[in-house]
């Protein structure tokens, strides 16, 4: 009997039976590596390919070789990989893959919409962020990547059949790669002084490597963080004198949208016409926020030290017999040791007001708390949500809406510049608000007081095709780490201090880690650990 399709393209036959048997297919393993890799290095590298052509001479013959050179090493790598894992198991090695085609299309779409390193600060930010602070990134665009990059692909992968083969030959088949991939390396030397330039963009655009290899790095950064935290040596007071102290950790925030820092736009109105002293030339430790806040929090910085993990600030303060009270509408905090943390979700079921589901929520029934204490030195922490993107204009009340238009949409590419510029302004207008509402409280108490204002990396906003933060620091652009750093001090604690208001003004440079130091001497508290070149208010003493 004459078949159906014997009348039809040989393609045709294939396509027909293909669909037939709803996409499956059968494939050998060395067979379904190669396709696999070579996919990887094609559907899922294509940011790469853009970035090697914006930062070559052009597509000249030397170049061409660069960008092949680099997509080589990125399908050879793949595939020994792929290699490695088939030899243990078929299952593992498939599922591995469906995993890595949905992970690869979100983190292309985050990387392609806001040209973002997936390096450890990177990755850092994606493991601590809340599904409160990550839903505002779900669209419609997100959603098309996730199919067409991520379950299509999944899908195709999971009708293949993979035919076992024997483990030698493909042992073998990984050896011949690894030959081809050293001898490759080794020939192409003249492209690596290229890579080895851009090696942290590069690397943090590579997929799946990228996302992969820095998410292992975080979470063995992590880990030595978990080790028990060794307590600081005792301290001693040189004055029982009431004092309170409040350190306001800022998010996002970047010092050049501050017209403090003299941006020509009045986003600090109620802050330019009051006591606040603006330190200059202030920047973080980091572009992340745990980092950044570890890093406020510690005594010193201790990345050189492997293994050690000291208490932070609060515990420390604590531990000494200082009243601590935080206050919290984010997190990223290093694990603290104190009586009293209270979250947003908390002080919302007491708060009244307008400003009860912004950062106004860390002031509600603050001067009561304080006034509660029967301490003599009480240490205030109030973590503000802040100026945290990409959706700037949820974050603050509607009367603040003062710069329009504004950004609504999660895609920031697709607002103009100004409209971008505008959601994040009213963001600081917002914080001027805050911080003179917190100045009032203070003032209130009738005791010596002050605040430390500081932020705890800056954002980018679209300078040079770059969105939000985290860039590895060192090639982030000064917009993430460039940040304001502001002092209020009573009357009574300028006196109480000895302080020269001129001498704290005049401070050419002001980093995060002057903030442990800085508390420990606006409570006259005096320690092996205390530095005094790390006091802004020591360096600013009268004779």
């Amino acid at each position: 009997m004459k078949s159906p399709h014997t009348d039809l393209p040989r393609s045709s036959i294939s396509l027909s039976v293909y669909i037939k048997n709803g996409f499956r297919t059968k494939r050998s393993t060395s067979s379904f590596i190669i396709i696999a890799a070579l996919l990887n290095a094609i559907l899922y590298n294509w940011p790469l390919l853009s970035f090697s052509i914006n930062n070559l001479d052009g597509l000249t013959l030397n170049g061409l070789h660069t960008i092949f050179t680099v997509f080589v090493v990125i399908y050879l790598e793949t595939a020994l990989a792929l290699y490695l894992l088939f030899l243990i198991s078929r299952r593992l090695g498939k599922n591995l893959c469906v995993i890595l085609a949905l992970a690869n299309s979100l983190a292309v779409y985050f990387v392609v919409t806001y040209n973002v390193i997936l390096g450890t600060s990177m990755m850092g930010n994606v493991f601590n962020t809340k599904f409160s602070e990550a839903s505002p990134f779900l669209s419609g665009k997100m959603f098309i990547y996730f199919v067409v990059l991520g379950m299509i692909p999944a899908w195709l992968i999971i009708r293949t059949s993979v035919l076992k083969t024997p483990r030698l030959r493909l042992f073998l088949h990984l050896i011949l790669t690894l030959f081809i991939s050293v001898t490759w390396v080794w020939f192409s030397g003249s492209t690596w002084l290229w890579v080895d330039k851009h090696a942290k963009q590069l690397g943090g655009i590579t997929m799946p490597w990228s996302y992969v290899g820095n998410s292992i790095r975080f979470q063995i950064q992590k880990d030595e963080e978990n080790v028990e935290q060794t307590p600081l040596p005792n301290a001693t007071f040189r004055s029982n004198k009431k004092t309170v102290v409040v350190l306001v950790i800022g998010e996002s925030a970047r010092a050049e949208d501050f017209s403090l820092y003299g941006y020509q736009r009045q986003t600090n109105p109620l802050l330019s016409n009051s006591d606040v002293i603006t330190l200059k030339n202030a920047t973080s430790c980091a572009t992340y926020t745990t980092a950044s806040v570890k890093c406020i929090l510690s005594y010193t910085n201790t990345s050189h030290l492997f293994g050690k993990n000291f208490e932070p600030l609060p515990s420390y303060l604590q531990r000494q017999g200082i009243d601590v009270f935080w206050r919290s509408h984010n997190w990223g905090e290093p694990p603290l040791k104190i009586a009293s943390y209270i979250n947003a979700k908390d002080l919302e079921k007491n708060c009244e007001g307008d400003e009860c589901n912004y950062d106004g929520v860390l002031l509600s029934h603050l001067a009561e708390q304080i006034k509660a204490s029967k301490k003599q030195k009480i240490f205030v922490v109030l973590h503000q949500s802040g100026s945290h993107g990409p959706t700037y204009y949820l974050k603050y009340p509607k009367a603040f809406e003062v710069f329009k238009p504004v950004c609504r949409s999660v895609e920031l590419s697709n607002c103009t510049h100004q409209e971008l510029v505008n959601a994040y302004d009213n963001t600081i207008l917002y914080n001027d608000h805050f911080l003179d509402q917190l100045r009032t409280i203070l003032k209130g108490l009738d005791t010596a007081s002050a605040f430390l204002y500081v932020s705890d990396h800056g954002e980018s906003l679209g300078e040079d095709g770059i969105y939000l933060h985290g860039t590895p620091y060192s090639i982030a652009p000064k917009q993430q780490y460039t940040i304001p750093f502001l002092v209020w001090m009573s009357q009574d604690f300028i006196k109480q201090q000895h302080i020269s208001v001129d001498k704290l003004k005049a401070r050419a440079k002001t980093t995060q880690d002057n903030v442990f130091h800085s508390v420990m001497g606006a409570f006259d508290m005096r320690s092996p650990i205390y530095n005094k070149d790390l006091d802004i208010f020591a360096k600013a003493k009268t004779p």
